[in-house]
C-alpha cells in the first residue's frame, strides 16, 4: 500500500495518458471549439501539421539562419558507406558527433558516435534517412518555450529551464556499475546501453562519465528552473528568430556558452525547435506540484488555440480529418520502426565496446 501511495503521489513518473487525462477534456472543448480534430494544424504554417509530430529536420532547420545551427548534413541509408565518408571528408567532419533520424522524437535513434566502426553500423542498419551533425561543446543545454501571437512583433518566453545530462563522477575506487548502483539508481536502465567490460570500468577521480546525450526525461535527464532569467534582452533574440520563419508556438532546444551570451544572440547553437506537439517540460523542474503543473498544461493549450484560431480566421485551412489521421498513423508506424531498429543498433554497438 505504502509503495502504491508513494506511487500515485510522485505525478513526474506516471505515464503519459494517465498523467494527461484529467485536463484531456480542456483539449477536447478546443477539438469542438474550432471544429477540428487537427485545431492546431495551423499554428506554425511553416511546420508540417504545426509541428505537433512527424516533421522533418531538414524542413526545421531550412527555416533557420545557417548561423543558427550546427554544422549539418543529410544522408541516404542505401547510399555506399564510401560516399558516407566521402561526405565527412567534404564538409570536414570530425568525430566525434551526433547522428540522428531525419524525422524522428523522444531521442530514438539519437547517438553521439565516437569512431568510424560506430558509424558504420548505424548507416548498415539504420532504415531512414539521417543526418549527421556537429557535436556542439557548449556546457549548458537550456530550454526556452515560446509563444506570439500573429498579430503581435513581439511574443513571450512562457519557460526558460536548463537539462541536466545523466552523469556519474569517479571516485577513484568504484566501477561504472556500482556508482551508479550508489548515486544513480532511478536511471539504472541506461547502464544496459554499456558493454559488461565498460560497467566494470573504474573511474580516475572526480572523472565525469555521461550516461546518455540525448537530452529528454526518459532518458534521465533533469530540468531546472532559469525563469529568473527571462528578460527583454533574452525575448528580443527569439522574437528575432522566430519572425523570420513564421514560428508562433513552440520549444527551441538549445546549447549556449552562457546565458548571458544567449541573451547577447553569441555563442548558441539551436538544435532543435517543436511546434505544437511541444511539451512544456518546465513542470518537471520541481517548481510545480500537480495542480499547478495542469495550470501551466492549460495556459500553453490556450495559447495554441487562439493562435491556431487566428492563422485560420485568415485563411488558413485546418487539416481534413482524413488527411491528419492518415499523417498521424504513419508517423506511428515510422516511430515504432526506428525503436525497432533503436534496439538493434544498441546491441550491435554494446558489442564493440
Amino acid at each position: 500500500m505504502k509503495k502504491l501511495t508513494q506511487k500515485l503521489s510522485n505525478w513526474q513518473h506516471w505515464p503519459f495518458l494517465p498523467f494527461y487525462f484529467p485536463v484531456s477534456f480542456v483539449w477536447l472543448w478546443y477539438c469542438i471549439r474550432s471544429g477540428s480534430l487537427w485545431f492546431f494544424s495551423t499554428s506554425n504554417p511553416t511546420l508540417t501539421f504545426g509541428g505537433f509530430e512527424g516533421e522533418s529536420k531538414d524542413e526545421m532547420y531550412n527555416l533557420l539562419s545557417r548561423e543558427y545551427y550546427p554544422k549539418t548534413i543529410y544522408l541516404n541509408p542505401k547510399s555506399s558507406f564510401c560516399l558516407v565518408r566521402d561526405e565527412l571528408k567534404k564538409h570536414s567532419f570530425s568525430y566525434p558527433f551526433i547522428v540522428k533520424p531525419n524525422t524522428g522524437m523522444a531521442g530514438i535513434l539519437f547517438r553521439k558516435i565516437a569512431n568510424e566502426s560506430q558509424l558504420e553500423i548505424y548507416h548498415q542498419l539504420m532504415p531512414v534517412d539521417y543526418i549527421i551533425q556537429d557535436y556542439v561543446d557548449y556546457p549548458f543545454e537550456v530550454s526556452v518555450f515560446y509563444h506570439r501571437y500573429p498579430e503581435n512583433k513581439t511574443g513571450e518566453i512562457s519557460a526558460f529551464f536548463s537539462k541536466k545530462l545523466p552523469s556519474i563522477k569517479g571516485d577513484g575506487i568504484s566501477s561504472i556499475a556500482e556508482l551508479v548502483t550508489k548515486n544513480k539508481p532511478e536511471i539504472k536502465e541506461e547502464i544496459n546501453k554499456l558493454s559488461a567490460e565498460k560497467l566494470n570500468d573504474i573511474l580516475a577521480k572526480d572523472e565525469v562519465f555521461y550516461l546518455s546525450f540525448v537530452g529528454n526525461r526518459y532518458h534521465g535527464t533533469t530540468f531546472h528552473d532559469l525563469s529568473d532569467f527571462i528578460d527583454h534582452n533574452l525575448l528580443k533574440v527569439f522574437d528575432k528568430i522566430s519572425l523570420s520563419n513564421d514560428f508562433y508556438y513552440g520549444r527551441y532546444d538549445i546549447k549556449c556558452r552562457s546565458i548571458e551570451d544567449l541573451k547577447k544572440g553569441e555563442n548558441f547553437s539551436i538544435l532543435e525547435f517543436n511546434g505544437a506537439g511541444s511539451i512544456p517540460n518546465h513542470i518537471y523542474t520541481g517548481k510545480y506540484h500537480l495542480a499547478t503543473a495542469y495550470k501551466e498544461i492549460i495556459k500553453h493549450w490556450k495559447a495554441l488555440y487562439q493562435i491556431s484560431n487566428y492563422n485560420h480566421k485568415k485563411g488558413m485551412r485546418y487539416w481534413g480529418f482524413s488527411k491528419g489521421l492518415i499523417f498521424l498513423i504513419n508517423a506511428k508506424k515510422h516511430f515504432r520502426s526506428l525503436k525497432k531498429c533503436d534496439e538493434q543498433i544498441e546491441r550491435k554497438m554494446k558489442a564493440i565496446q
